[in-house]
C-alpha cells in the first residue's frame, strides 16, 4: 500500500506505506487494515491510496528475526553519538558515517533506502530520488510472536515496530550489508533504530524531536560488494522472517 497527496510544484508527498507477504486468503483483510492505516496516518489524510496485490511465484528464503534491544537515548545529540560509535565499531569510516547523517538530516524525502560503501562514503543507488526499497518480506507466527515479548513496546507501536524489525531482518541477512541506520519520517514516531547481523535490532528513543518530519533509511555495504546483487535482494527476492536463531 501506497498512499500520497498531491503539494503544488513538488507533484505529491509520502503519507503512508506498508507491506507484507501473506496467503490469499488474507488478501482482503489486509488490504482493509492497509487502507484504514492510510487514512488515519498522522502525516495527513491522503488523495491517493493504491493497493497492489502480485502473486509470488519464487519460493521465498528464510531469514532470522533479529534479536532486538532497546539503548537508552534522551536527546537526538546523544542519539547520534550512539549511532556513530556503533556504526565505526562496525568498521564503517568516520566519512560514510558523516554522508549517512547527511542523508537523514536532510529535508529532501526519499522513498526509499540510500546505500552508501562503507570505506569510501559513496552512495550507489541508481536512483538518489527514489532510492532503493526493501520489499516482499513477511513474518512467520512464531517471529510474530517474538516480537509481541518485546520490551517497553507501546500497543499502540507494535504494527510500526514489527514492519520495521521484519525490513530490518531481511536487510541484515545478505552478507554484504554491514549496517542499517533508520529514523520514520512520521513526526510522531521519535524512536528509531540500528540494525546489523552482529547488532541485532538496537532500538533508539529520542532519535529526532518530535514534530520532525525528517527521516530515512541508510543501509551501509561492504566497500567490495556488487551493489546490483544488493538492490536485487533487497527489492526482489521473496523472504519470510523465522524467529530468531537462538530460540
Amino acid at each position: 500500500m501506497r498512499a500520497s497527496k498531491k503539494s503544488g510544484r513538488i507533484g505529491s508527498i509520502h503519507i503512508s506505506g506498508a507491506e507484507t507477504i501473506c496467503t490469499k486468503q488474507k488478501l482482503s483483510i489486509m488490504a482493509q487494515q492497509y487502507i484504514e492505516r492510510a487514512l488515519t496516518h498522522s502525516r495527513g489524510l491522503p488523495d491517493e491510496i493504491v493497493v497492489s496485490v502480485e502473486e509470488i511465484t519464487e519460493k521465498p528464503l528464510n531469514a532470522y528475526l533479529l534479536k532486538a534491544s532497546t539503548i537508552q537515548c534522551s536527546s537526538p545529540a546523544e542519539a547520534r553519538r550512539i549511532i556513530a560509535e556503533l556504526l565505526i565499531d562496525t568498521d564503517i569510516s568516520g566519512q560514510a558515517v558523516a554522508s549517512g547523517f547527511k542523508i537523514l538530516d536532510s529535508k529532501k524525502r526519499m522513498r526509499g533506502a540510500s546505500l552508501i560503501l562503507s570505506n569510501s562514503a559513496a552512495r550507489v543507488e541508481p536512483d538518489r530520488s527514489r532510492g532503493v526499497r526493501v520489499s516482499r518480506f513477511g513474518l512467520s507466527k512464531n517471529a510474530f510472536v517474538e516480537i509481541t515479548k518485546i520490551n517497553r513496546i507501546k500497543r499502540s507501536q507494535f504494527t510500526t515496530v514489527a514492519e520495521a524489525i521484519s525490513l530490518a531482518s531481511k536487510t541484515a541477512a545478505h552478507p554484504d550489508i554491514l549496517a542499517e541506520v533508520c529514523i520514520s519520517d512520521d513526526p510522531d514516531y521519535t524512536t528509531g533504530y540500528i540494525a546489523s547481523s552482529r547488532l541485532g535490532y538496537i532500538r533508539i528513543p529520542n532519535i529526532k524531536s518530535a514534530g520532525d518530519m525528517r527521516g530515512g533509511r541508510v543501509i551501509y555495504l561492504r566497500q567490495d560488494s556488487k551493489p546490483e546483487d544488493v538492490i536485487k535482494y533487497l527489492e526482489k527476492m521473496p523472504v519470510i522472517i523465522k524467529r530468531s536463531r537462538n530460540r
